[in-house]
């Protein structure tokens, strides 16, 4: 059966969204970001908000655009990498060690987030960043390559504002 519009009744908020565990159960999405030292994104991806972060590492980095150097050959990958203790797995540490990156990966029961949050600040300012456009703030489409574009519009025009500068 079909709406009016041709679309046919889906879920309520579209797909790649899930129960937010932080939120009471509520539908939601979380955006995943790979940035480079000065908060410019790299690589952006969605998910449900209850899929586990460890689970969008590999698709973020293979995600990176190849990044122009002054010398050489572009880039393809980071030289390192850091990340909280989501992403402290075992196979994650092989996965970037066989790709050639260098990681420092918070280790669970071992390290305190203290040691990392010099290198954290970076990112969680970028997400404050693309929380600051409205269309993020809440997901109000009910396509994922929507609210993605959206997104990456928000991420170009953090690289614009920066660049700028």
């Amino acid at each position: 059966m079909r709406d009016r519009l041709g679309q046919r009744p889906g879920p309520q908020r579209g797909q790649l969204t899930g129960p937010n565990p932080t939120d009471r159960g509520k539908k939601g999405s979380k955006i995943h970001l790979i940035v480079d030292r000065q908060g410019l994104p790299l690589s952006i991806g969605i998910s449900a908000a209850n899929l586990h972060d460890s689970q969008a590492l590999i698709p973020l980095v293979r995600g990176i655009p190849p990044i122009r150097s002054r010398r050489g050959p572009r880039r393809r990958r980071p030289a390192k990498l850091h990340g909280d203790k989501g992403y402290d797995y075992r196979h994650l540490r092989r996965w970037l060690a066989s790709c050639g990156i260098r990681h420092r990966l918070a280790r669970k029961g071992i390290e305190s987030s203290r040691r990392l949050g010099r290198h954290r600040w970076v990112v969680e300012r970028t997400v404050s960043w693309l929380s600051g456009c409205r269309r993020l703030h809440r997901r109000y489409e009910r396509k994922p390559e929507h609210f993605l574009a959206f997104t990456a519009i928000a991420a170009t025009l953090i690289c614009h504002r920066r660049l700028a500068k």
